[in-house]
């Protein structure tokens, strides 16, 4: 998995800003590498980093680099399809079989 930053899409950064003043918002993203991980509170901000990166920052303190984000309150993220060839990856094996 990618660690270094892939610039996100403009529609999903405006989605994310307008989505800032929700009450309660659920994430799941990529920790390190492919670990999993949840985090659920108020975002309260969404910002900048080293010029380039951007962070969602929650009300626990915590933040999740946006481009490593697989879903966004249910709806699919940045992330997402790199998630999905993650979890059929099993699916290219031919299990020693010529086909």
């Amino acid at each position: 998995m990618s660690t270094t930053y892939t610039p996100v899409d403009q529609d999903i950064m405006e989605y994310l800003e307008a989505e800032k003043n929700s009450l309660s918002t659920r994430v799941f993203y990529f920790g390190t590498g492919t670990e999993l991980k949840e985090i659920k509170g108020k975002v309260t901000d969404l910002e900048r980093k080293n010029s380039y990166e951007y962070y969602l920052k929650f009300d626990s303190g915590n933040e999740v680099r946006i481009d490593r984000i697989i879903s966004y309150n249910l709806k699919p993220g940045p992330a997402y399809d790199e998630y999905d060839a993650y979890g059929l990856q099993c699916l290219t094996c031919q299990a020693g079989y010529d086909f």
